[in-house]
């Protein structure tokens, strides 16, 4: 009995012990709650979305965070990033069974790119390569389009600088398109790097020397899909009795094939190399992918979701009737849009639709995401907000955006500007682990390009076609979602993942523009044109 009495006032200390432990954790989960979450700064599409289901799933974040990842912290920082990072990384919770999760066969399924067999840029001239010859005159461009779209015209342009032997003038960015954005070219591109980097190629300048102001110009709208000689030839005849030559439009006036190794390697310079984003941007781009590793690795979701996108394509499934009909008036009311009736299901199931945030979240997770993935969304605002973004966003809570990784603060200097903004997603997309785009419009051939010249990091290319007639039968209750659904969906995309191949040409059959249309856009993969595959000695 004396022995029992002398126990007792031990159990009883250890009871209070872990009581007070009790108390202790529970009050700091309520101040952490208190003081953390209601400063998280929700991204544009989610509205009111609850936060504490965010919360949770950085705790159950499977990466250790190093100290060296964390150098990104700056004082204009979300102050929540850091505290969530390090309060997941407290709690951390091992995957599968307690082994190493980085190592196992899961992850590399997942995360790990495709072999890229040895190729890497060989765009460096040859040795028969000269310096630009004696300019005939000045060359004005007025890029048109959206980001990616100018990009890729400005690269053209500048490779037709050089064939007709003319000096360059910065090209002005186009301010007429959907987003109305006035940008100029030093705000969205490193003016002194594009010029310094193409100095052995093209002579070029800021602006058109006065004398020149009154010169007599043409105006020309050049041909689409042309060739070395068109340009050599009757544009190169312009200089007779013209001064100055002004391309009205830049997008697609070169081929994609059948070109000089020499003129693809420049084209692959310039797009790659010399179009560089102006410091600011590419400070604050390199700011935002620190943030997203340091969670862990992250796929980027090029989510063409967009009011543009929709109300192009006629795409209108899973929406409202009031919503198809505005975007049926923002397509009639857009006069340069040329095609006005479009069926929508006829669009949809030919693939032409870009996938709805509710069958992205379908496809990544028959892919074997799980669902605490962190997923960078790479767009504009999305067509409908919330109400299109909860059936993705139950699937894959951890939904970032530029909006939600940088501070009021350091947005604010792009946030008026959609080719700015659309220069940080795509640097974003660009160093991602995984990139997967909803549509095949130009942001994503520009970043599935860009990744391939970059050493062919993993890519994935969903089959919209194929996808839409699987996703039709789960609602029609004649497919369920589950290992036979996931199991097509990931052999179809076994083969559509980044690894090197060669450049698709022209569907047969075609002819005329469309052959040309039909080809694969010598920016979404630069090979064989711009990659050389090492020998085995040199691996």
């Amino acid at each position: 009995m004396a022995q029992r009495r002398r126990l007792r006032p031990n159990r009883m200390s250890i009871m209070r012990c872990l009581l007070t432990c009790a108390l202790v954790t529970a009050a700091t989960l309520a101040l952490l709650t208190v003081h953390v979450l209601p400063s998280f700064k929700a991204p544009s599409y989610s509205g009111a979305k609850k936060l504490s289901n965010v919360a949770n799933f950085y705790l159950f974040s499977r990466w250790d965070v190093s100290k060296e990842e964390l150098r990104w912290t700056q004082e204009l920082a979300p102050p929540q990033l850091s505290k969530f990072i390090a309060f997941s990384r407290s709690r951390k919770i091992s995957q599968l069974g307690g082994s190493d999760w980085a190592t196992s066969a899961e992850f590399q399924k997942l995360w790990k790119p495709p072999p890229s067999r040895g190729f890497v840029p060989c765009v460096a001239p040859g040795s028969s390569y000269s310096s630009p010859g004696e300019s005939r005159g000045y060359f004005l461009v007025h890029a048109n389009g959206g980001l990616n779209q100018m990009k890729a015209g400005i690269t053209d342009m500048v490779v037709v600088a050089r064939l007709i032997n003319a000096t360059l003038v910065i090209p002005k960015l186009d301010k007429n398109s959907f987003w109305q954005d006035k940008s100029k070219f030093a705000d969205v591109f490193d003016e002194e790097h594009f010029i310094a980097s193409l100095v052995n190629d093209v002579k070029i300048v800021k602006k058109l020397p006065p004398e020149f102001a009154k010169a007599k110009r043409a105006v020309k709208y050049f041909t689409s899909w042309s060739s070395v000689e068109y340009y050599q030839g009757e544009i190169y005849q312009l200089w007779d009795d013209h001064q100055v030559i002004r391309a009205a439009k830049s997008d697609a006036r070169l081929a994609n094939n059948n070109l000089p190794p020499e003129i693809q390697k420049l084209r692959c310079r310039t797009f790659f190399e010399a179009l560089r984003f102006a410091p600011p941007i590419e400070a604050l781009g390199k700011l935002l992918v620190d943030r997203m590793k340091s969670i862990g690795p992250y796929i980027a979701l090029h989510l063409r979701y967009e009011k543009d996108m929709l109300a192009f394509s006629g795409c209108t499934y899973g929406l409202s009737q009031q919503e198809s009909d505005e975007l049926a008036a923002i397509r009639e009311n857009i006069t340069h849009w040329k095609v006005k009736e479009i069926d929508p299901s006829e669009q949809r199931a030919r693939g032409y639709c870009p996938l709805t945030p509710k069958e992205v979240g379908l496809f990544l997770s028959s892919l074997g995401y799980p669902s605490n993935t962190p997923i960078y969304i790479a767009a504009g605002e999305i067509y409908g907000g919330q109400a299109h973004m909860a059936d993705l966003e139950s699937r894959f809570p951890i939904l970032m955006s530029k909006e939600i990784l940088a501070s009021e603060e350091e947005l604010r200097p792009f946030s008026m500007h959609a080719s700015q903004m659309a220069a940080l997603d795509y640097i974003v997309s660009v160093e991602s682990d995984v990139f997967v785009p909803s549509y095949s419009g130009n942001m994503a051939r520009a970043v599935e390009g860009h990744r391939r010249f970059l050493g062919h990091r993993k890519t994935i290319i969903p089959d919209r076609k194929m996808l839409v007639h699987f996703f039709d039968k789960v609602d029609q209750g004649l497919l369920s979602e589950g290992d036979k659904l996931s199991d097509k969906i990931t052999e179809i995309h076994r083969r559509r993942q980044g690894s090197p191949r060669k450049r698709k040409g022209p569907v047969s059959g075609t002819k005329g523009r469309d052959r040309f249309r039909s080809e694969e856009v010598f920016y979404e993969n630069p090979l064989p044109d711009c990659l050389c595959q090492l020998s085995s000695s040199d691996l």
